[in-house]
Order: C-alpha cells, then structure tokens, then sequence
C-alpha cells in the first residue's frame, strides 16, 4: 500500500541507518585492479555499519571507450562474476550495494551502461541509463528497463546513472513511485560538484540522492569526484571532494515521505497533472523552426538582441498607491538602463496580502493602474511583468500582467498555490500560456511554482525563450560551496560561490531557457525572510564563465542581461542554444507516463 507522499505506509525494517558513497579513480580497461580497490572500500564501509553503499558509474573498468569493440573485453551479465563477488559482501554484512558497470545480455548481446542493486540474497533491480551521454551511443544501447523502484528492508532504492539526473522526468518518475533513496552513480565532469542538479533533484523530490562520483583523468577528460549524500531539503549532509574514499551519512526514510516544502505546500499533492500532458510530447525530436511554424499556426517570434531586468524590491501588503508609484519610478529607472523587459515580484502592487487585505485591495484588469504602467510602456518603449491580487467577479488569483507598448499583452494565474495563497486565492486553470514578444516567446511562472519541475518543461516544450518568474518566496535559499581539490581547467571555476546551488538558474539550464527570476527582499508579514537574489539566467548552466546577473541577499536593486535570441541568419536549423534545447532533444518520453497520473501510486 503506498501512501498518499508516494513513499510506503510502514516503515521498512531498518528506518534510520548508515550509508556510504565510495569516491574512486578507476584505471581504464584494469578491470581486476578495479574491482579489487573497489570492493576493498565497500568492505571498509560495510564494516563501520553502512547499509547502502555506492559505487560510481561504470567502475569496474573505466568510462572512456572508443567504440564496442574496445569495451567488449570487458562487458559481463547480471547477475555475473561481479555481482556474485558483490553478493558475498552484502550477505556478511547485511547491506546492499549498487555498483556501476557494463552489462551485456546474454540472450542479445547487447551492450548496456548499467547499475546493480545487490543485497545478501543476491541481485535485487538493474537500472540502465536511459538518457545517454555523448559516449555511450558509441558502444551501448540506450536503456530498455525505465525507472523502477525496489522494495528494500531499508526501504524503497531507485537508481539512475549520471546524464539520466540531467532531466526532471527520471527522478520524478522514481519519487512519484515511492523512491525513499536515489542512488546516482555517475562519471561527471566539467563543473564543481556536488552539482547543482543533484541538489535539485533531491530538493524537489524529497527524496535522498545518494551520490557516488569518480575522480581522477582519462583518455583527457577531467572528472569531478565530489560524492555526496544530499538530504530531502536539499541541502548537503555529507561531501567527499577529490580523490579515493568514502563519504558517510544517514538515512532517515521517514524524512524522505513527509514531502513538504517548508511551511509553503506538499511536493507532491500540489502537482497539477491536467496541465503536464505535454510532458509525454517530444517537440524537439524536430527542427524547433519547422515544428512552431507548421500549418502556419504560431510561429515563433524570429527573436533578437535584447536585455532583460530583474527586480528586487519590497511592496507593502495592501497599499496599492505606493506599490504602484514605487513600481512606476523603478520601470523608468529599468528602462533608463536599456532594459526591453522589466520583471518585477509576485504580488508588486498588492504586497503580500493575507485574505482579509486581498479581498480589500484586489484589482480588477484593466484598471486605472494598468493605465499609469501602460504610460511608462508607451513612453519607454519597455514590457512589464508585474504581479497583483486580481479580482474577477467574485473570485481572487494571483496574478501576473504582462504589459509593453501594444497595451495589455497577457495576464497569467498562478496554478500551484501555497498555502499562503490558498487562503484567499482561487488557482488558475492549467494552461500554461506564452506569449510573443519582439525580444521571444515569453512564459511565466509565479512563486512557488517553480518549485515544481513540470511548469517549466512544459513552457520550455511550448517553445519558450525567456521564462519570467516573479516571486516572494523565502526557501530553498541558494547556498554556497567551498573549493574542490579536483582540478578544472579555465573558466570551470573551483572555488567558494556563495550561490552555487540557485534554483532557478537549474530551472532555466535544465530547459534551456534565460529565466528572469524577480525576488522579494526583507522581512515577511510572517516573519521570514525574502531571501532575496534575484538575476538573469542564461540557458546554458555548463558555459563558464557564466553569463548571468545576480543581486544580494537583501536590499532592493535591479540585475540586467543582455540576452540573445537570435539564431545565424539564414540557417536552416537554429544555432542558438535556446532556440535549439539540446537538452529537449534529448529527453525520452516513451517512459515518462507515470507523471500525468492523476493520483499518486497506491491512492
């Protein structure tokens, strides 16, 4: 029986223990060297009490092949010689272990990027990386077993192998099916870790990530090591950097089925899969240019050199004269610094209204202050996103305008309400809308809803250039990072950041989009804090130096990006990252129903 979190109703035998993530440097082709190191370090972990070890991707002999015909020397089945060596570990000390290696099937001969869950009975589930990276396609077939979860006496294990985590579908698949744990085991390269993707994928989940990562350089590749336990909140329990060795944490499965974001709503009954049916679409297998113009309906803009602003500032809950004159004066100054779109907060006119000051100063569209910021729209040639407690009849929402030279050009209701909006507003419906400017399509997501993975990648897959996110929102809090030892070539950057992990740079790389994320900053009616940091995020989150602009903590101010949406003129195929969406393309829909369910597993 599942519970309504996903996860199972009764605790499994061991609720709360140790677990382990080994950091390596495997030789390539050395496969008996390999595995001797490696099971000599799941035999110390095992030893100090750790139930769940990993071991990274492709471990056993290296990660770096050529072609099949260079790898075939060293493939084997599962179950085979190493799960069995595996096995006489797990059954000793009663623990389970998922280890990296590559498979062959004996009954095809085809080869597969693999993970191994093994347990003192012996194999429990193989997951094969679904998503490939660039090399695997050179000697493997892509994953045929999707995303499965396995039930454990430490509870319930996914897995996933390195570029699978790049996209939201896969973890959401396996937390939506009850994964108390996902365990990654990668090779990745050409940033810090542990990744920001990681983080993410733990955070919106509410899951634990397990990470098992390699170190060391092959055949010129340069890897991150980095292995780490990531909690539910996502924050980062325990970190291995470079090297050989193990990192150690704990399990606590009832953290990993509780599911609520902080104060605000539950990761999970929040969705709104009515509005994900997108999601099982695959635009990108197409030429993003012929695709959004077919039948001559809704093509994309052609896109331009533009700059876009973020806005920082703190409304007060209920006067709407000095928001709106406050507002007004920071357009001009936005518009001053060349900005052809301005993104102001989540509620700008209303501030951040209980119900009582929502029903009192709601809005109704068009009004008297949709006309002093059309002025400034018609005066500067500038659009707006600004945020307001609209009312329509007798009903409330949380809304967002959309306003340039041309008048009133959109008007979006936030779908995934908090539980601060719930008091007085009313959702929209679960259209997720675009719209057309000179500088792209443009999408919006209001608040919280960013949180969730889905509304972005459905914008995204609508053909979004600029995602828009006015906020007040007071976690997840960016976080910084210390230095790596693991070296990184110029401009990879290696030392501390005090944003290492921001959410909403993930959500516009992930979808590769710029993303405009306009924060509230001081204190809230409740007394938390707006943390602040708003910026511009480019849709490349692997291009260093990176091309974004980001503001404090506190205080009010204003980041601005210049921004490109533009492909090389008369090309056939867009050249632009964010007309192109690699990521986009290579997302595999096939297994990706379980997230337009309407109920959750077992409800």
């Amino acid at each position: 029986m599942m519970a309504a979190g996903g996860g199972e109703a009764v605790l499994p035998e061991f609720p709360r223990y140790k677990a382990a993530a080994i950091n390596c440097d495997p030789r390539l082709a050395d496969k008996a060297g390999n595995i001797s190191r490696q099971l000599a370090l799941v035999e110390e972990a095992a030893g100090k009490g750790a139930k769940l070890i990993a071991v990274p991707e492709m471990a056993t002999t290296g990660y770096c092949w050529y072609n099949r015909a260079e790898v075939a020397p060293f493939v084997e089945t599962i179950p085979g010689p190493t799960t069995d060596r595996l096995q006489i570990l797990a059954e000793k000390y009663g623990c389970w272990i998922v280890a990296g290696l590559p498979e062959v099937d004996a009954r095809t001969d085809v080869y597969y990027n693999s993970a191994t869950l093994v347990g003192p009975a012996g194999v429990v589930g193989i997951h094969r990386k679904t998503h490939p990276y660039i090399s695997e396609p050179k000697w493997a077939k892509q994953g045929d077993l999707g995303h499965r979860v396995f039930r454990t006496p430490i509870g319930n294990i996914g897995m996933l192998i390195c570029m699978d985590i790049h996209f939201i579908e896969t973890a959401r698949l396996e937390a939506l099916n009850g994964a108390d744990v996902i365990v990654h085991v990668s090779n990745w390269l050409a940033e810090k870790t542990p990744a920001p993707y990681w983080i993410t994928r733990a955070f919106e989940n509410g899951c634990y990530v397990l990470e098992a990562n390699r170190s060391g350089l092959e055949r010129t590749v340069q890897f991150s090591g980095g292995s780490t336990l990531i909690n539910p909140d996502g924050t980062i329990q325990s970190r291995f950097d470079d090297g050989e060795g193990i990192v150690y944490g704990e399990i606590d499965v009832a953290a990993a089925r509780k599911k609520d974001f902080a104060g605000s709503g539950h990761k999970f009954r929040e969705r709104r899969p009515d509005g994900y049916m997108e999601l099982l679409h695959d635009p990108y297998l197409w030429n993003p240019l012929d695709f959004f113009r077919l039948y001559n309906y809704d093509p994309l803009p052609p896109g331009r050199e533009s700059r876009v602003a973020a806005i920082q500032m703190s409304p007060v809950a209920g006067d709407v004269g000095n928001n709106l004159a406050r507002t007004v004066e920071k357009a001009r100054q936005a518009a001053g610094a060349g900005a052809d779109l301005a993104v102001f907060p989540e509620l700008t006119l209303s501030g951040p209204v209980n119900a009582k000051q929502a029903d009192e100063t709601a809005l109704e569209i068009p009004g008297r202050e949709m006309r002093a910021l059309l002025d400034v729209a018609l005066e500067h040639a500038i659009h707006l996103v600004v945020g307001l407690a609209e009312r329509d009849g007798k009903r409330l929402y949380n809304s967002a305008l959309l306003l340039g030279p041309e008048g009133i050009a959109g008007k979006y209701r936030k779908i995934h309400l908090d539980r601060k909006d719930s008091s007085w507003a009313v959702p929209g419906d679960p259209d997720f809308s675009t719209f057309n400017l000179p500088l792209g399509r443009v999408g919006v997501l209001i608040g919280h809803e960013a949180l969730f993975p889905e509304p972005a990648r459905v914008l995204a897959l609508r053909g979004t250039d600029l995602l828009c996110c006015p906020s007040s929102v007071t976690h997840p809090q960016p976080y910084g990072l210390g230095e790596t030892g693991a070296w990184h070539n110029y401009p990879i950057p290696r030392g501390y950041h005090p944003a290492h992990w921001h959410l909403w740079r993930v959500r516009g790389g992930e979808n590769n989009c710029y993303l405009a994320f306009a924060n509230m900053a001081g204190e809230s009616p409740e007394g938390e804090r707006y943390f602040g940091r708003s910026g511009v995020f480019s849709p490349d989150t692997f291009k260093f130096p990176r091309h974004e602009r980001i503001l404090p903590s506190c205080g009010e101010g204003m980041a601005i990006l210049e921004i490109d949406t533009t492909d090389v003129p008369g090309s056939v195929y867009p050249t632009n990252v964010v007309r192109r969406k690699d990521l986009l393309c290579m997302r595999q829909p096939l297994w990706y129903d379980d997230l337009v369910k309407k109920t959750l597993p077992g409800e």
